[in-house]
C-alpha cells in the first residue's frame, strides 16, 4: 500500500492506495456527460513514462483547487489543459491535474516530481 504526500511540505495528499491497472476507456461518452472514473477508488496507476500517478478523483483529500481560476477551465468539469489545477491543501504547491470535463477522461494525475510516495505507517 502506498501513501502520496506533497514533495514540498510532506503533508499527505492521499490515503492508503494500492497499485492497479486503469479501467478500460471505452470512449463512449455522450455530449455533456462526464465519463466514469479511469481508476477505481483506492487504487493508482503509473503512467507509461512514469511522470504521473493516475488516481480516482475522490482519492486526493489533501488537495484543493488551484487559486488561479485560469487553471480551472472546462464546460462540465475541469479540462486539465492549462497546467496543474490542484494544489497541496497545506502549502499551496502545484501537485496534480484533474480532468473531469465531458470530453476528457475522469481522473486525477499527480505529478511524480511534485510528490513523494511511500508505505503508510501502521496505526
Amino acid at each position: 500500500m502506498t501513501l502520496f504526500s506533497c514533495g514540498n511540505c510532506r503533508k499527505p495528499l492521499t490515503g492508503d492506495l494500492k497499485e492497479a491497472r486503469p479501467s478500460r476507456n471505452t470512449d463512449q461518452r455522450s455530449r455533456h456527460r462526464i465519463a466514469p472514473p479511469r481508476m477505481v477508488q483506492g487504487a493508482y496507476a503509473i503512467s507509461q513514462d512514469a511522470s504521473l500517478f493516475i488516481l480516482h478523483p475522490d482519492d486526493v483529500p489533501g488537495t484543493a483547487p488551484h487559486p488561479d481560476h485560469e487553471r480551472r477551465n472546462g464546460c462540465c468539469g475541469l479540462d486539465g489543459q492549462d497546467g496543474p489545477n490542484l494544489v497541496c491543501a497545506a502549502c499551496g504547491a502545484d501537485v496534480a491535474t484533474k480532468q473531469s470535463d465531458c470530453w476528457t477522461q475522469n481522473l486525477v494525475a499527480l505529478t511524480a516530481a511534485a510528490v513523494v510516495s511511500g508505505a503508510e505507517s501502521p496505526a
